[in-house]
């Protein structure tokens, strides 16, 4: 079996001059992707995406610092697009208290919105949460019938203990930068049933590549780091996060 990359953002500008290339890549080297909106422009991108390419699945919504976007006209979008079948959760959703382009309240506002959305369409969702880890909890416990990806998990394993029971964290290339110390601790401690990887591409490139642009295919180097850190062949992470990752999804 083959790795997936359950989170990436192949429609950034970064990808403007060579997006054939770097999907032609992923299809040769990866079992799938999953290409994440941040608002609506970049869901419908994710969307026409997955249409194109067999191997691209499509996740929908607004991210916490684009939250301002968020209205019902949006949110009729929204859910007009998650009825595609190529469209596998509500996300990327969640709070993002670093950057504060938004009030907390108004955060808090539009990802239970679409929290609610979630669980109205009975899909997962796909969490982004930095510097907000406890109401980001919070939240999530208010909705316990839903489920989903805490992408780019930036939390502790005591911290994970505390989210609903239905969630996977997703791991990425921050897992190979050297000070990457709680993240390393959570792998150590976490079963490998509750992990996905992901880059999060064109951001969190892992080493070797750290100060590049980051791609799809460069899901290997996360795989190769939890093996190392499990001391377990690559074979059998690549295997289970693959397997996770359809499960959540429901990729058949």
């Amino acid at each position: 079996m083959k790795p997936a990359d359950s989170h990436c953002h192949v429609n950034d500008s970064k990808f403007n001059e060579d997006r054939e290339e770097v999907f032609k890549r992923a299809e040769n080297e990866l079992e799938f992707i999953v290409n994440i909106g941040n608002d609506l422009e970049t869901s419908e991108e994710s969307v026409k995406y997955s249409e194109k390419y067999p191997f691209v699945y499509a996740v929908v919504g607004v991210h916490p610092t684009d939250i301002s976007t968020y209205n019902d006209e949006v949110e009729k979008k929204i859910e007009e697009l998650s009825k595609h079948e190529k469209v596998v959760a509500i996300g990327e959703i969640g709070l993002d208290y670093y950057w504060m382009e938004d009030e907390k309240e108004v955060q808090k506002e539009g990802f239970r919105a679409q929290m609610k959305l979630a669980q109205k369409l009975n899909l997962p969702v796909v969490i982004h949460s930095r510097d907000a880890m406890e109401d980001t909890i919070n939240i999530l416990n208010e909705f316990p019938d839903v489920k989903g990806v805490f992408h780019c998990y930036p939390g502790s394993f005591e911290s994970a203990m505390q989210v609903p029971e239905g969630y996977v964290f997703g791991i990425g290339g921050v897992l190979t930068f050297k000070n990457a110390r709680k993240t390393v601790d959570f792998i150590e401690k976490i079963d490998l049933s509750k992990i996905v990887i992901e880059t999060d591409a064109p951001y969190l490139t892992p080493v070797p590549f750290r100060g590049k642009r980051n791609e799809p295919i460069y899901v290997k180097y996360v795989a190769e780091k939890i093996a190392e850190l499990k001391n377990i062949p690559v074979e059998e992470v690549i295997k289970i996060t693959t397997e996770n990752a359809k499960k959540i999804y429901n990729i058949k």
